[in-house]
């Protein structure tokens, strides 16, 4: 069932900052804001209002452009966290005493603002900087498309499928470019692919699976004739039928990657061996009943989980689902930034597992690329990585991840949120929530509809459509 048409706004409303709600129609708008803050905060009021359910300050990882204390106030304004109905407390003295902005930060605030808004370099990084204390906001590979996050994430090692895969991925970016150039773009690409599927065909048939094989080989098949269909389209100047044709050659690649991972690639630790794990991938479709919208009635949701990098965070998920716990849940914080939801009724934060009348939590987990087994419990900046990339990326929008507590890295349990990824604060793979955040899927049909979402809108069912047979230890059949 597909969404109703509509015209998509994706532009932070900011609803936390009622105050300065006229001023939210732009970019410029979110930093200024942001900035202010930070420049307020420091001279006018000693006392930030803070709660202990929003995320922790924000990671220094790969270039980010604020200061530790800016991305604590950051992130207590606009970050993902786990509701509460508790109220907000203020920072005791001895800790206010260690957040506030130092003139020199509140400054650079301000002029990266404009800077980001206007294109104009806001300062200038001699030799010796004036500033050494503060990194560069940069961007990293800017592969924002769930289709092509999920193909790279898989655990396979095969450079010759991989040779293949990536000039079709940059055919987006070939139809980025205008008039002819464009064509001419995406004919290299197309011929680049086939080279590469022509010289590496045996090699990438070696990587499959044995149990695999035939199936391996069916889809090679199917790849090669339609990268000469797709060469046909070319060279006729079919510029609109490019990409329904890339999309069906890289479905292909996928299909063929995932030939090549013969059952699940490393053991999970014990101490989390008998929670509910996802050893693979499962896919669920999320049909929600949206309110006092004339443009959208209700909306389906395809979101693919991936358990081969977050095995018990996507079990957790599929456990949850298969108990129907969201089924008739609101989704209870939409702000232009994330969507979320998983917060029960009553005092819980949680899902209170009825065999043990206690909460279900499950730890952070984050697989870097490059490792062969998630980190548990500990976020990348707590273990001084900071130029590690994850394998699930904060890059898509319509990322899934992990709602938790914010000084308590195991704390999650059914809180679920959605990033709403347009804000130059999370640039691809130099963002603010990778290595801090549990990714672990993303939604790959309708996700542009997640900003028409509201307070209020209800959760009709979430199912599970494939990949149920890779759950294993579910407590849903206990329960039943």
């Amino acid at each position: 069932m597909s969404c109703a048409p509509l015209q998509v706004s994706r532009c932070p409303s900011l609803q936390s900052l009622k105050p300065y709600r006229s001023l939210t129609g732009s970019f410029f708008s979110f930093c200024t804001v942001i900035s202010m803050e930070a420049f307020l905060s420091c001279h006018y009021f000693p006392s930030i209002a803070t709660s202990r359910r929003f995320f922790p300050s924000i990671s220094t990882t790969r270039g980010t452009c604020l200061s530790d204390n800016q991305r604590s106030l950051w992130i207590r304004r606009f970050g993902p966290k786990c509701s509460s109905g508790k109220p907000s407390g203020f920072l005791p003295d001895h800790e206010q005493k260690g957040r506030s902005f130092s003139l020199k930060e509140c400054a650079f605030s301000i002029a990266l603002a404009i800077g980001l808004v206007t294109g104009v370099p806001a300062l200038a990084y001699p030799a010796n900087p004036v500033l050494p204390d503060v990194s560069v906001l940069i961007s990293g590979p800017p592969i924002k498309d769930p289709g092509a996050l999920l193909r790279y994430a898989l655990p396979i090692d095969n450079k010759a499928i991989r040779e293949v895969q990536k000039p079709l991925e940059d055919i987006t970016d070939s139809l980025k470019l205008s008039g002819a150039r464009a064509l001419d773009s995406i004919e290299r690409n197309v011929k680049q692919a086939s080279r590469a599927l022509k010289q590496g065909k045996d090699m990438i048939l070696s990587g499959v699976a044995e149990s695999k094989k035939e199936h391996g080989k069916e889809l090679l098949d199917k790849l090669e004739v339609g990268m000469e269909e797709l060469q046909q389209i070319v060279e006729e100047q079919k510029r609109d039928d490019v990409a329904p044709k890339q999309k069906e050659l890289l479905q292909y690649v996928g299909g063929v990657e995932e030939d090549m991972v013969d059952g699940f690639p490393y053991e999970v630790p014990e101490e989390y061996r008998n929670m509910p794990l996802l050893k693979g991938r499962a896919t669920v479709d999320m049909k929600v009943k949206v309110k006092d919208n004339p443009n959208l009635d209700e909306c389906v949701f395809h979101i693919v989980l991936d358990g081969y990098n977050a095995p018990v965070t996507a079990g957790n998920f599929i456990d949850l689902v298969e108990r129907h716990f969201y089924d008739g849940m609101e989704i209870q914080r939409a702000d232009g930034f994330v969507v979320q939801t998983g917060d029960p009724e009553g005092p819980a934060e949680g899902f209170i597992d009825p065999s043990t009348e206690k909460p279900r939590t499950i730890p952070l987990e984050i697989m870097v690329d490059g490792d062969k087994t998630p980190v548990y419990g500990e976020t990348l900046e707590e273990l001084g990585r900071y130029k590690a990339q994850t394998k699930l990326p904060f890059n898509a929008f319509g990322t899934m991840a992990m709602a938790r507590d914010e000084f308590e890295d195991n704390s999650a349990s059914s809180q679920v949120f959605w990033l709403l990824k347009e804000s130059e604060l999370t640039p691809s793979n130099a963002n603010i929530l990778d290595g801090r955040y549990a990714v672990f899927g993303y939604v790959t049909d309708n996700e542009d509809y997640l900003a028409d979402l509201k307070v209020g809108d209800v959760i009709q069912s979430i199912q599970v459509v494939s990949g149920l047979d890779n759950l294993v230890n579910p407590t849903y059949k206990i329960a039943a």
